[in-house]
């Protein structure tokens, strides 16, 4: 019986040394990133509540934009994975075309949306129904940080497109460089503009959003540069900028699977932003809880988002490579190896969390609060690496209709309308909500369980564009 469950569930040290050679590096890009956003964080948690949930608030709203410019990328890295995974270089360079276009076309909406609604979206998460916290110095923060912002808004869509078109090609440890860089480059810069340094004057919440687009600036360099002066491990980059053509079959092909993808993100993200307003009706004490919990939760969250990625590498490849088997059985142990992990993650998270929020200098009830906070989220981690892992599955395979219906529609029809309608018509506490809005992602589990095993991502979609 062990050695049936080890064929389908274990790998060989060849298969895990392939697996950790992907995603380590993506790993360690990401936890440094996470570890210097928690740091961004307490900095400006120093200056007091309203700053950091004017901050915190704007956040979100970037969040939803970083997500629509994955959502971007990931349409047309279905292809471009198996383009490369095929060899051909040609498809991969329409596919990075596509990439480009559709993250300026995202940025210049975005743009105009934050330019002349920001008031109006920053005022949908403050209210004065708690106790804690002036609301209108919230938005006043909120307003300054985000204008800073939108000036980083253009690096970072490019950025993208080229990182994600980077590791479409196994190459995780440029993107790696440049992420350090940058990060350090935002600590550096956010300790000598938020508190000021020397001649440099303190700039509160202006100087963290001045930091951050500084370094998304050196991120965008520093891969462009890269990518260009290599062109022999990245061949889809020559002669890129030579004409803006893409083939009419293979852009028909990109829009039909990744439309519903591109879609799924903008509305996966805005659902989070809907589900965290709804918790943000219950007070200024509760944003600043669920930000101190959600910058903690991101640095643990990084093993599962990144071994998902993991999936959309490997099994893409495999799939592009016409080995529907090996994808098969790959992915199995991939999801077995990222849920085992998990849970080890969860109880270091538990065990740990809870020491991070009394290092932000805020009110004890919102300590308290996020304490909470982060040991729910770490009870319902191993849930959310299985449906991460599943909704990478179904994206290797193309099966973009399919992940919009498991990611968003199940977001919109079942969690969004679960949490608007705890939060504000019933009487029980924040926390109540909190655990019972997070633990539907059982019934997310048993879809992607279905889903998976079923066998309707095992295709090859490079043959057919």
């Amino acid at each position: 019986m062990w050695k049936k469950f080890k064929s389908k569930f274990i790998g060989d040290k060849a298969f895990y040394r392939h697996i950790l050679f992907l995603a380590v590096p993506m790993i360690i890009q990401n936890a440094i990133t996470s570890f210097v956003s928690f740091l961004d964080n307490i900095m400006v948690g120093q200056i007091g509540t309203e700053q950091m949930s004017g901050v915190a608030i704007v956040n979100q709203l970037m969040f939803v934009f970083n997500i629509c410019i994955f959502g971007g990328v990931s349409g047309a890295g279905i292809f471009g994975t198996q383009f490369f995974g095929k060899g051909d270089y040609e498809g991969q360079k329409y596919a990075f075309r596509f990439k480009l276009y559709a993250c300026l076309i995202i940025t210049g909406i975005a743009l105009l949306l934050f330019g002349f609604a920001d008031t109006q979206l920053i005022s949908l998460y403050l209210s004065d129904s708690g106790s804690v916290g002036d609301i209108g110095l919230a938005l006043k923060y909120g307003k300054e940080y985000l204008a800073i912002m939108m000036i980083g808004l253009i690096p970072f869509a490019v950025g993208q497109t080229y990182i994600n078109t980077i590791r479409e090609c196994g190459q995780t440890f440029i993107p790696m460089v440049a992420s350090i860089t940058a990060v350090v480059t935002n600590l550096i810069l956010d300790y000598v503009f938020i508190f000021g340094f020397g001649p440099i004057p303190a700039m509160g919440v202006q100087g963290a959003a001045i930091a951050t687009v500084i370094a998304r600036f050196f991120e965008c360099i520093i891969v462009i540069v890269w990518t260009h002066t290599h062109q022999s491990e990245n061949k889809y980059i020559i002669g890129a900028y030579k004409s803006l053509r893409i083939p009419g079959h293979i852009l028909k092909a990109i829009i039909k699977k990744g439309a519903p993808l591109m879609l799924n993100e903008m509305f996966w993200a805005s659902g989070m932003a809907v589900i965290s307003q709804c918790y943000a009706v219950r007070g200024l004490e509760v944003v600043a809880a669920q930000n101190i919990s959600s910058t903690i939760t991101n640095l643990f969250n990084i093993v599962y988002i990144q071994l998902g990625g993991c999936i959309a590498i490997v099994v893409g490849q495999l799939l592009g490579a016409g080995k529907i088997e090996e994808a098969k059985e790959a992915d199995t142990k991939m999801i077995f190896f990222s849920v085992a992990c998990c849970c080890g993650v969860s109880v270091i998270m538990i065990l740990l969390g809870g020491l991070f929020p009394g290092i932000y200098n805020t009110e004890q009830s919102i300590k308290d609060l996020a304490e909470t906070f982060i040991i729910i989220s770490a009870l319902a981690m191993p849930l959310c690496a299985f449906c991460h892992c599943s909704y990478f599955t179904l994206r290797s395979g193309g099966k973009t209709i399919v992940t919009f219906l498991f990611d968003s529609v199940y977001t919109w029809v079942l969690v969004i309308p679960f949490a608007f309608v705890l939060s504000r018509y019933t009487t029980l506490t924040i926390v109540s909500v909190f655990f019972l809005v997070q633990f539907t992602e059982l019934i997310k589990v048993i879809l992607g369980f279905f889903m998976v095993k079923s066998g309707v991502w095992l295709q090859n979609i490079v043959d057919e564009a």
